[in-house]
């Protein structure tokens, strides 16, 4: 059997709570949550103070990230946010973030970057999870 017979034979078998691997999201199925550091907070692995969780589902998952929060500037025409994938991948969390690699805060290794953003996946990841325009309370977070 070739590849692409596989792929035709296998789309259309989705299961419960998983979307279809072409999936194209659009605004309804993205979840945003502010998050911001608290005082004297340590294990903070991003180099901005506060920003945006976000997730969406893109290739069949969920997809997590952090995103710069633009505030005032994101009404300015060429105003773009930067942004972070979250995971605990270490080759994805590395390769994939090299662009905005400066959003991550500096001096931290692959294993300690890990520790700090599992938390931040998982809270994104219960965002898909989300009604649209639901937000996350501060004791979950």
């Amino acid at each position: 059997m070739s590849l692409l017979a596989a792929i035709v034979l296998a789309a259309p078998v989705v299961l419960a709570g998983e979307k279809d691997f072409f999936n194209l999201p659009d605004e309804y199925e993205v979840r945003f949550q502010k998050v911001a550091r608290a005082d004297r907070e340590t294990e903070w692995p991003f180099a901005i103070d506060h920003g945006l969780l976000a997730c969406v589902w893109g290739l069949g998952q969920r997809l997590t990230y952090f995103v710069e929060d633009l505030g005032e500037k994101a009404t300015e025409p060429d105003a773009a946010p930067r942004f972070l994938i979250l995971t605990t991948n270490p080759f994805d969390l590395v390769f994939t973030n090299m662009e905005h690699r400066d959003l991550f805060a500096p001096g931290q290794t692959i294993e300690q970057r890990i520790q700090q953003v599992a938390p931040f996946v998982t809270i994104a990841l219960k965002l898909c999870d989300q009604p649209p325009g639901s937000a996350i309370g501060p004791a979950e977070l």
